[in-house]
């Protein structure tokens, strides 16, 4: 649960999140508040975005991913499905340069088919132009949902036990997980939430099964670097147990 912070606890590397995950929340509703429309709060919100990847590459955060569109957000009015695809597509032709300028890596995930040819495109041209980049991966979940995740990953895993290269009973959480869009990456040590939602809304439902949580009541557009800093700080005085106990926590850390 977000709050102030009573004492500044450095981040230290140690309780750096090396994944932070974050369900943009709140456009909508900041724009309604301003008596704009709701595109004009999605483009309100990408400035938050560029400060929370400035923040979150210069904290040394090794992966972020951001929960962009989901595969439910379909069924909102057309016109604002319309103008999101514009907003993306607009977003990967400017922003991706300036991305590869500073070692950023980018990686989309979700399912593209829905997505126009021109889209898709242009996702796999961002995605190749920065993938040796090192400094950090931010990862954009498009058309995704924890359901369609999980399921594409096991129907994978299927593919090889009908052809034999596995047994029922080689089939492990490692082996689902390998499989899954970003199998190959650390998963979420901290999720954020902006907008006072406290739910996870079928967002990588497989990978934040020991995630701290954080819930800000603030809307997106307003999440700044100062919104992000806070966040890095909570977690930061959190202790992770993993079902042990405090004792057995405190034992490893000595």
């Amino acid at each position: 649960m977000t709050g102030s912070v009573s004492a500044q606890i450095p981040v230290s590397a140690s309780s750096r999140p090396r994944h932070v995950a974050i369900i943009m929340d709140g456009n909508n509703r900041w724009a309604k508040a301003r008596r704009l429309t709701g595109v004009a709060g999605h483009k309100a919100g990408v400035n938050a975005v560029k400060s929370t990847v400035e923040v979150c590459a210069r904290e040394g955060v090794e992966v972020l991913t951001l929960f962009a569109f989901s595969s439910e957000n379909w069924r909102r009015p057309e016109d604002e499905v319309s103008a999101l695809m514009r907003l993306f597509l607009f977003a990967l032709e400017r922003e991706v340069k300036k991305l590869h300028k500073n070692n950023i890596r980018l990686r989309i995930i979700g399912d593209r088919t829905a997505f126009s040819p021109a889209l898709q495109e242009h996702m796999a041209k961002a995605e190749n132009l920065t993938k040796d980049n090192t400094l950090m991966t931010l990862v954009i979940a498009a058309n995704y949902g924890g359901h369609w995740d999980i399921v594409q990953a096991t129907q994978k895993v299927a593919e090889q036990v009908q052809q034999g290269r596995l047994a029922p009973t080689d089939i492990t959480d490692d082996l689902i997980q390998q499989h899954l869009s970003i199998g190959d990456l650390p998963v979420p040590d901290l999720m954020i939430r902006t907008a006072g939602e406290q739910r996870i809304s079928n967002f990588m439902l497989w990978h934040l099964a020991y995630t701290e949580l954080y819930f800000s009541p603030v809307f997106w557009p307003d999440f700044d670097a100062a919104q992000m800093r806070e966040a890095l700080q909570v977690y930061a005085g959190r202790r992770r147990r993993f079902g042990q106990t405090d004792d057995q926590v405190a034992g490893q850390q000595q």
